[in-house]
């Protein structure tokens, strides 16, 4: 019995290991045949692919800087309105409303998850388009207009409307996270806080510190959905590779072009550069999230800390 016990246990290690390792197996093939792919643009183009700020497939130039503007500008704005908007939600389910109140709430939060991509792009375009374009953009222009963020022409489409389309995005995603991370801490914490005297806005604030590289997890997956969405981005943010500094002005993601561009691909150039654009959204990928699992570590060594203290 006991052999019988260790042979099944060496087989179930063998079986979870192989699972793990086909992961690392199918990232590698993955990078291996994008890489393959890309030679004949890398070895035209060199590093200036990286730096270049044209994209002409006719005159086959190719730069990927300004999708790589657009898609960590539209990411970051996103990030910037999502984040409080989550955090107020999460906080407000967890530690102020009834159940009553709270359960469908939270329905509502995992539904506005489940809407595909398309369907906020299709209301990017006929609401939130025109809003930016007849009250929002002239409300900051006249209020910020000395920024050279809110300056230029104001047409509804461009760089802010996929930032709050990619906002509107991942707030569920980063609220549901929030939600399940603060439920997670004991409520001996809060009973103990209360019971020292605090007001409820310093339990809460108690709590947000124990759970926050939870928070700090939570804030990595929506960044990852704002980085490689597609459909959405593709449909408001007006597909023109430059970079400017109005957030009214069109752009373009790295992702939005391979979804524009991919099927126009005939020539060999030019698939290999939409190829290694690809790649190089990849590494702007893992960047984004190595630095995040930085954040997360170091927040949770920061909070482990003051624990002992």
């Amino acid at each position: 019995m006991a052999n019988t016990g260790t042979k099944g246990d060496k087989v179930f290690q063998a079986i979870v290991f192989a699972a793990a390792l086909s992961i690392i197996l199918i990232v590698a093939a993955v990078i291996a045949v994008m890489y393959q792919s890309a030679v004949p643009s890398m070895e035209r183009f060199g590093i200036g692919f990286l730096f270049g700020r044209e994209w002409k497939p006719a005159q086959e130039e190719f730069g990927a800087l300004p999708f790589i503007f657009g898609t960590v500008t539209s990411s970051v704005i996103a990030l910037i309105l999502s984040i409080p908007i989550s955090l107020g939600i999460a906080i407000f389910l967890v530690e102020q409303a009834p159940k009553k109140i709270a359960r469908p709430i939270a329905f509502m939060v995992e539904l506005l998850a489940a809407i595909p991509s398309v369907v906020y792009g299709l209301w990017g375009i006929f609401v939130l388009a025109p809003l930016i374009r007849e009250y929002i953009g002239p409300f900051l222009q006249a209020s910020l207009g000395f920024l050279p963020l809110f300056q230029g022409r104001i047409t509804g489409i461009g760089m802010l409307t996929a930032g709050i389309i990619l906002a509107l995005m991942i707030t569920p995603i980063i609220t549901s996270v929030v939600r399940d991370v603060l439920e997670a801490v004991p409520h001996t914490q809060r009973e103990a806080a209360l019971a020292l005297g605090a007001t409820k806005w310093e339990t809460t604030m108690i709590v947000l510190g124990n759970a926050a590289s939870g928070i700090a997890g939570a804030v990595v997956l929506g960044l990852g959905r704002a980085v490689g969405e597609t459909m959405a981005v593709t449909m408001v943010i007006g597909n023109s590779p430059q970079i400017a500094a109005s957030l009214f002005e069109p752009a373009n993601t790295i992702a939005s072009l391979l979804a524009a561009n991919f099927a126009e691909a005939t020539d060999e150039i030019y698939m290999s550069a939409l190829i290694e654009i690809g790649l190089v959204l990849f590494l702007v990928t893992f960047m984004v999230n190595a630095f995040a699992k930085l954040l997360i570590m170091s927040v949770a060594r920061k909070t482990n800390s003051a624990k002992h203290a």
